[in-house]
């Protein structure tokens, strides 16, 4: 046998229970924003060209145009649609650049734990570092946001093997970290079920689309319009989770906002019939379902 996590069964799509979403729809959609702070003169992370050589300004700088610019921006255009938010925060950001985080607080936008900074990835380090990590920056969100964050995503979407394990046991209902399904699924712990909601780790994000696979801006767009199109099609069949990943250095370029724009009017436009949401909201729901209707789900 292959080494494996033991951590969710295998479930076919198309042979589970049925359910919907709030008011009988049948496609829930949350849009996540990543709101991160680096730290200056340590490798920052991918580029579009050669890899910058120490300090690292180049890299450092494009990503602090993001907290400068590009999320004033992106704000702007979420006003105007009129669409939620889950903001993907840094604990950093709070000592660096707190102002971001005051219109969306205000908004109402779910605030979701991203660790300390996307300097550090958390699967390097030993499990009692780890949970000092987890733990410093759930104080952090906890003491600005007056209450503790329900849902984590890994900086660098990174997990070592006891990581669902360690976000149970800090009283986390639910994590971004895997993206295996279109629904959400328990996951087990030694401390009890962690529901895994999905996210967009390798396919509609910007940072693994744009920089990784170097998909043109027009394309972006394409994708985001084809995905949800598609999805909402498939909805009515099973209810499942559209969700999109952004960072604010990257769609926060004007040329790259522009096709931003044209997908997300695409999106609105069909609010009547899709959950535009919090990814907290979509775990909530699914708590509160009769026990075996959502894979993993021990209590059946």
């Amino acid at each position: 046998m292959l080494p494996s996590h033991d951590r969710y069964p295998f479930s076919p799509i198309t042979g589970r229970a049925d359910y919907s979403w709030p008011d009988g729809k049948r496609l829930a959609a949350y849009i996540a924003l990543n709101v991160e702070h680096f730290a200056f003169g340590e490798p920052p992370g991918s580029d579009f060209t050669s890899v910058p050589l120490p300090p690292y300004h180049r890299s450092y700088a494009w990503r602090d145009y993001g907290n400068r610019v590009g999320i004033w921006r992106i704000l702007e255009l979420f006003e105007e649609l009129q669409l939620p938010l889950a903001l993907l925060v840094n604990g950093s950001v709070y000592d660096y650049c707190p102002q971001v985080i005051e219109p969306f607080r205000q908004r109402g936008d779910e605030i979701v734990g991203h660790g300390r900074t996307n300097s550090q990835r958390q699967a390097d380090l030993p499990e009692e570092e780890e949970r000092r990590l987890i733990a410093e920056a759930t104080e952090t969100l906890t003491r600005h946001e007056g209450k503790p964050p329900g849902g984590w995503l890994g900086p660098w979407i990174s997990q070592s093997l006891v990581t669902p394990d360690l976000l149970k046991e800090a009283g986390y209902r639910y994590m971004l970290d895997w993206h295996f399904d279109d629904q959400p699924v328990w996951f087990r712990t030694r401390a009890g079920p962690l529901l895994a909601v999905p996210y967009p780790t390798m396919e509609l994000n910007d940072s693994t689309a744009i920089i990784y696979r170097r998909v043109s801006e027009a394309a972006f767009g394409s994708m985001i319009v084809e995905q949800f199109d598609e999805q909402l099609e498939q909805s009515a069949r099973q209810p499942l989770v559209f969700t999109l990943s952004l960072h604010t250095f990257i769609v926060g370029q004007p040329y790259r906002l522009r096709h931003l724009r044209r997908a997300l009017t695409h999106l609105a436009e069909h609010r009547e019939q899709v959950w535009f949401t919090h990814p907290g909201r979509i775990a909530d729901h699914v708590a509160a379902l009769p026990p075996g209707t959502v894979p993993g789900d021990e209590r059946a």
